[in-house]
């Protein structure tokens, strides 16, 4: 399996979790930089925790508009896996992607 791993200004758990998606059989992981528009080479994303953009305004509030996001949007509206851990979550709520 292939894992995207999104980083945002002020994540601060993207290394752990690059480290920890390594450690399946056969994976491997790279990272998707939030001013990235798209991606064509994983089969899962994931959004690791921390304090995109400071948390100054919501909680992702303001990450949900970076780039990358609409690339994820299209992503798992075609079915792809995405999770979100922590800030991750709170950024695909904030995305529209959870309730």
């Amino acid at each position: 399996m292939r894992f995207g791993l999104v980083v945002f200004p002020g994540s601060n758990c993207d290394t752990d979790a690059f480290q920890a998606v390594s450690t399946f059989p056969g994976a491997t992981a790279r990272y998707l930089w939030h001013k990235d528009t798209g991606f064509d080479d994983v089969d899962a994303v994931v959004l690791p925790g921390g304090f995109s953009y400071g948390d100054y305004l919501r909680c992702g509030a303001i990450a949900r508009f970076s780039p990358i996001m609409e690339a994820v949007r299209g992503f798992a509206a075609d079915g792809g896996l995405v999770l979100g851990i922590c800030n991750g979550f709170q950024i695909l709520t904030e995305a529209g992607l959870l309730p």
